[in-house]
């Protein structure tokens, strides 16, 4: 157990400088930049979503570790570039959790005396504070180009709805969706199809987005359904799996499939 208070995570500033010492570092850790970390960075982040999703805690302690020694590493590459350190890092964030939070640092009765819900408050706040930083005047202006697809295109929706730029029920998305995959079958060169699956990709976020579905959430759980159907169907066939012709796989799909409980 370390001897650090609760809340110190300077003694992990002090470990990364260590590593990053020119002298007697790392050799590795000393020659990586930011852009050759963020990798690691969006790897450990959805190794902690991992970690969520199986509800695993020690298996979250530990990747919300690595998930931490990434932004103590970011820190130390900007601090041996005289940008900031991670304490600044640490205090930035704290000092926005309490502006974006007045109902609960603050007065939370705003001009107009309402109460306004929290994160109504916190939207309006964020956009004022991005106002600031980044004179693009779009609604879409700060949606990151970096962010999962799928993540970037429910993004992207929202901030246009916010505008008023939405359609009023699924009605008009699930015959978009059926407009989009028509589109996908008339295309005649690989770019046209790829354009069209997009089209059609983003038209199922909307869809999923008025169901108030996560599309991220409910693709990684369709992947886990598949893997663990084509592991038990492989389970089944043994090693004549690969050989069996494709109508056999199809029937230990369906057996498979008739062996999990149905979902209403």
């Amino acid at each position: 157990m370390s001897n650090a208070s609760p809340a110190d995570i300077m003694p992990l500033a002090h470990v990364m400088a260590r590593l990053r010492d020119p002298d007697t570092g790392c050799p590795w850790d000393i020659e990586q930049d930011f852009a050759s970390i963020a990798p690691y960075t969006i790897e450990e982040a959805y190794e902690v979503a991992d970690a969520i999703e199986r509800q695993d805690m020690a298996a979250l302690r530990d990747e919300l570790g690595d998930l931490l020694l990434q932004v103590a590493f970011h820190s130390r590459i900007a601090e041996q570039a005289g940008h900031f350190a991670l304490q600044d890092v640490v205090d930035a964030i704290t000092e926005k959790m309490i502006r974006r939070h007045p109902h609960v640092f603050g007065d939370p009765v705003l001009g107009d005396g309402v109460r306004e819900d929290g994160h109504a408050q916190w939207e309006v706040i964020k956009a004022a504070e991005r106002a600031e930083k980044d004179p693009d005047p779009s609604a879409l202006a700060g949606v990151a180009i970096a962010l999962p697809a799928l993540l970037r295109a429910e993004k992207l929706q929202k901030r246009a709805a916010r505008t008023g730029f939405d359609w009023p029920d699924t009605v008009g998305v699930i015959d978009k969706i059926a407009e989009e995959l028509d589109e996908v079958r008339e295309a005649e060169s690989q770019d046209a199809r790829e354009e069209e699956i997009g089209d059609l990709l983003f038209a199922v976020v909307n869809l999923a987005r008025h169901l108030k579905v996560d599309p991220e959430v409910a693709l990684r759980k369709a992947n886990a359904k598949f893997d663990r159907r084509f592991r038990a169907m492989e389970q089944q066939a043994g090693d004549r799996f690969a050989s069996l012709p494709l109508d056999a796989k199809e029937k230990l799909w369906r057996q498979v499939k008739s062996t999990e409980p149905l979902r209403k």
